[in-house]
């Protein structure tokens, strides 16, 4: 296959994972805006476990990332990523069903299903780069994020129109619009091209795969791994606990879900022109400015509780999550051989939703314990960490390449 043909089809693909991840993964943002104000919905008196349902949804994505990732594997990217259409709509037809017997916790379960579902979406970005040139793969990355423009719009309209279509039972209109978000994804998953096997990049067909404590114990992989995680779970630390602050400030429900949609627009919005940065300035100076964002982040949040502040903190919360993260995932992308893909993948995954959950678990706690200040305080120390650890291993990598 010439590099032109093999550009091409690397697009066509990319294409494809991106329509269905605007669509599939609209599930994502009305599972976060809705999870927690379900849960208060849902709750008697102890408020601290209001965001435990958003926790049951990352809890399923880290659940779900290495049984996704062998799956996808063992029968092709088609059948693999239709099915975890099948478990979203699952999810979605669970969380409905909770929603009108008043269960707690059966809504949570539904939750986690979704986030089951939630971790073959995850694996999009990384399917669209397997098969893309060196030089497309950050692109590919960026390109299928980038589908996230009509999720941060999707989502949310779905909400603010559909929360009270079953009133009195509020909320469940949101969620059972989830399985015909699945059946249109299944659609469009079905235009992926059959592969017995993914083409492996130009000189690297026939590297046979190393034991994956060596590939994680490189010193790229680590930090790389390490400011995804930190990008991340800082991302739904804030971002859990944002709907709750808000409506605990005085505004609405849909001022809440609003400001949900220009953090998630925020957050895939760059991702057109994400993927070019890196290949120009290099993949350490944008994870670098991604988590300067997330710190001018913390800034504005601690600036006041006006509806301005918050919006402006969400949406500098999403966008450092988009430079951080899709730079971060770039770092990883490179450590590994097309043979080593899906266990390094799987444990990628499992590792980052896993911390992922435990952040939207304590967002809950620490909020409904000390308020919306301390959530926002959390983030200087994660992110700074998160800097000297890439800085270290700049200048490590600098004097090794000099050598």
């Amino acid at each position: 296959m010439s590099e032109a043909t093999r550009q091409r089809e690397a697009r066509r693909t990319a294409i494809i994972f991106a329509s269905a991840q605007a669509i599939v993964g609209s599930a994502a943002p009305i599972a976060i805006s809705l999870g927690g104000l379900a849960g208060l919905y849902l709750l008697g008196t102890d408020k601290s476990l209001a965001t435990a349902p958003i926790t049951g949804f990352n809890v399923g994505v880290a659940l779900g990332a290495l049984p996704a990732a062998a799956l996808i594997k063992a029968v092709g990217q088609k059948n693999g990523f239709q099915l975890g259409t099948v478990i979203t709509a699952l999810g979605g037809l669970v969380a409905t069903f909770a929603l009108f017997q008043a269960s707690f916790w059966l809504f949570a379960i539904g939750l986690l299903i979704i986030g089951l579902g939630g971790a073959f979406v995850q694996q999009f970005r990384f399917a669209a780069a397997d098969d893309a040139p060196p030089e497309f793969k950050a692109r590919a990355i960026s390109f299928v994020l980038a589908g996230g423009i009509i999720t941060a719009i999707l989502g949310p309209q779905i909400v603010i129109f559909t929360h009270d279509l079953f009133a009195p039972v509020m909320f469940a209109g949101s969620f059972a619009t989830i399985l015909i978000l699945a059946a249109v994804g299944a659609v469009i998953l079905s235009f992926l091209r059959v592969r017995p096997h993914a083409t492996a990049a130009v000189g690297t067909s026939e590297a046979p795969a190393r034991p994956l404590t060596e590939i994680v114990g490189q010193p790229r992989f680590i930090v790389g791994l390490g400011c995804a995680v930190g990008s991340y779970a800082l991302m739904s630390f804030v971002m859990t606990g944002a709907p709750l602050a808000m409506v605990g400030c005085g505004f609405s429900p849909d001022d809440a879900t609003l400001g949900i949609s220009w953090h998630v627009m925020a957050m895939f919005g760059p991702s057109f022109f994400t993927g070019r940065l890196i290949h120009r300035f290099g993949v350490e100076r944008i994870v670098a400015f991604g988590l300067l964002l997330l710190i001018l982040c913390g800034v504005v949040a601690l600036s006041g509780i006006a509806l301005w502040q918050f919006w402006s903190a969400l949406i500098l919360l999403g966008l450092g999550w988009n430079f951080g993260f899709i730079g971060a995932t770039a770092m990883v992308a490179g450590t590994y051989r097309p043979s080593e893909k899906g266990k390094v993948q799987g444990l990628h995954d499992f590792i980052l939703f896993g911390s992922v959950a435990l952040a939207s678990l304590m967002s809950g706690a620490v909020y409904n314990a000390w308020g919306w200040e301390v959530l926002n305080w959390v983030i200087f120390p994660v992110a700074g960490f998160c800097m000297l650890a890439l800085i270290s291993h700049r200048i490590l990598a600098s004097r090794t390449a000099s050598c």
